[in-house]
C-alpha cells in the first residue's frame, strides 16, 4: 500500500494503477513527463505555466478594454482595479494560514476553478465583467502562491534557471498571441475570448487532477510563525537594503500595470481603435524572448548599472510618451519602447533583494518579497485614480515615469560592485 506522505526519492504513484489498455493509451498520447508514476519536475511545471500563460495572456488586454466599455470612465476602472489589488493582497497574506487547514491541492484547484468562474461571468457581459475581473485576480494570486510552493517542493535550486527558460518556451505563445487574439475575437462576440480562458483553465484543472500533486512536502512541518508573514515584517523593515530591493520590483510592476491597462484605453480615447491595446500588449510580451540577450549584457556589468539603466530608460520613455500625447501613435510607440526597457528590470530588478537576504532568512523573506505584485496592484490604480482627477489618461504615463525616475535615484544608493565577481572588483 502506497504511503500517503511522500519522502525524498519516492515515486509519484498516489492512486490506483491504470489498467493495461489505459496505460498504453496514456503512454501513446502523453509526453513522458506527464506519464503516471513520473515525479513532477521542470517540464511538468513549465507545462502548467504554459497553460496558465494561455489563461492570463488572453485576459491581459481584455479586461481593461471591457471594463472601459462597461463603465466608460478611466478613473472608475482604476477604482475597481484598486479593489482587486486589495483583495489580492489580503488573499496572498492569508493563504499560508489557510494551507495549514486545507490541503494545498484543493486550494490550487479552487484557484483554477475561479479562472473558470471569471470566464463564465465574462461571457455574461456588461458590468458583470467587473466581478469577472475580481475572480480572475484572486485566481491568479492563489495559483501563483500554490504553483511556487510546489516548485519549491519538487524542483532543485540548481534547476531554477532551467525552469524559467522552459517556462518561457511553453508560455511564449500564450503571452504573445493571447492578448492580440483576445481583442481581435471581440469583434465577433464579446464572450469568444473567454472561451479560450475557460479552455485553458479546464486544461490546468485536468493536469492538476492527473498529476495528483497532493498536499505538498512542506506544509506539514511549518511552524506557526512561518505561516504568518506578518511575523517577518519587523526584521524586513529594519534592513534598509531589503526595503530598497523590494521597492524596485514594486515600481517595475507599477510600470507594467500602467502599460497593460492604460495604453489600450488611451488608444481608444485617441481614436486609434480597440485593436491597438492588444497589439501593444502582445509586442511587449513578445519581448520576453530578448531575455537571454539582456542577461548576457547584464553579466558584463554590475547589478547597480543594469538596474539604473532599466529605470532611467523606462522613465524617459514613459515621460516622453505623456508629452507626445497630441501625437497618439508616437505615444504608443514610446510606451512600447518603455516596456522593452522594463524587460531589463524583469531580468535584474529582483537581484538586489535576493543578494541582500541572509541565508538564514531566505525562507521568511521570500514571503515578504512575493507581496510586491499585490502591493503594486494597489498602489498603481490608487496613483492613477488621483492623477486622472486632474489630467487626461496620458497623465498616468507621466506618473509612471516619475515613479520610475524615483527608483533610478534610489538605485544609485546600491553598492557599485553588487553582483560583480570578487576577482573582477576594483580594489582601492
Amino acid at each position: 500500500m502506497a504511503a500517503r506522505r511522500l519522502r525524498a526519492g519516492d515515486r509519484w504513484d498516489t492512486g490506483r494503477v491504470p489498467s493495461s489498455s489505459l496505460s498504453k493509451l496514456l503512454r501513446a498520447c502523453l509526453p513522458k513527463f506527464l506519464l503516471p508514476g513520473v515525479k513532477p519536475g521542470v517540464h511538468v511545471f513549465s507545462f502548467i505555466g504554459g497553460l496558465e500563460a494561455v489563461v492570463r495572456g488572453s485576459a491581459l488586454s481584455l479586461y481593461p478594454l471591457l471594463m472601459y466599455r462597461a463603465w466608460g470612465d478611466a478613473s472608475t476602472v482604476a477604482q475597481f482595479y484598486f479593489l482587486a489589488g486589495l483583495l489580492s493582497l489580503l488573499t496572498a497574506f492569508s493563504l499560508p494560514l489557510v494551507m495549514r487547514r486545507i490541503a494545498r491541492n484543493r486550494i490550487y484547484a479552487a484557484g483554477i476553478l475561479l479562472y473558470g468562474v471569471s470566464a463564465c461571468l465574462g461571457i455574461a457581459g456588461g458590468k458583470i465583467v467587473t466581478l469577472a475581473l475580481l475572480c480572475h485576480t484572486l485566481a491568479s494570486t492563489i495559483a501563483f502562491v500554490c504553483f511556487n510552493a510546489y516548485v519549491l517542493d519538487h524542483v532543485a535550486k540548481t534547476d531554477f534557471s532551467r525552469l524559467e527558460t522552459l517556462r518561457l518556451q511553453y508560455g511564449g505563445l500564450g503571452w504573445t498571441v493571447g492578448p492580440v487574439l483576445a481583442v481581435w475575437l471581440l469583434q465577433f462576440w464579446h464572450g469568444a475570448p473567454f472561451l479560450i480562458v475557460l479552455g485553458g483553465a479546464s486544461a490546468m484543472l485536468a493536469t492538476l487532477w492527473h498529476l495528483r500533486l497532493g498536499n505538498g512536502l512542506v506544509i506539514g512541518s511549518l511552524r506557526s510563525s512561518d505561516a504568518n508573514p506578518f511575523s517577518h515584517l519587523r526584521s524586513f523593515f529594519f534592513q534598509p537594503r531589503l526595503v530598497a530591493g523590494w521597492f524596485f520590483p514594486v515600481v517595475r510592476s507599477c510600470g507594467w500595470w500602467i502599460y497593460f491597462v492604460y495604453v489600450g484605453i488611451f488608444a481608444i480615447q485617441s481614436g486609434l481603435g480597440e485593436q491597438v491595446g492588444g497589439i501593444a500588449a502582445s509586442l511587449a510580451s513578445g519581448g520576453q524572448f530578448l531575455a537571454p540577450l539582456l542577461l548576457s549584457w547584464m553579466q558584463r556589468r554590475s547589478v547597480r548599472e543594469a538596474v539604473r539603466t532599466g529605470f532611467l530608460l523606462s522613465s524617459a520613455c514613459f515621460t516622453l510618451a505623456a508629452l507626445a500625447s497630441p501625437l497618439p501613435w508616437v505615444t504608443v510607440a514610446l510606451m512600447i519602447l518603455g516596456a522593452y526597457s522594463l524587460l531589463l528590470l524583469d531580468v535584474a530588478g529582483g537581484l538586489p533583494f535576493m543578494m541582500s537576504v541572509k541565508p538564514s532568512q531566505r525562507a521568511d523573506m521570500s514571503v515578504v518579497y512575493s507581496s510586491f505584485r499585490d502591493v503594486s496592484g494597489i498602489l498603481s490604480p490608487a496613483l492613477v485614480w488621483v492623477v486622472l482627477q486632474f489630467t487626461p489618461v496620458a497623465g498616468a504615463f507621466a506618473a509612471g515615469g516619475l515613479a520610475l525616475f524615483g527608483a533610478w535615484y534610489v538605485a544609485g544608493k546600491l553598492h557599485p560592485d553588487l553582483g560583480v565577481p570578487g576577482s573582477s572588483r576594483i580594489r582601492s
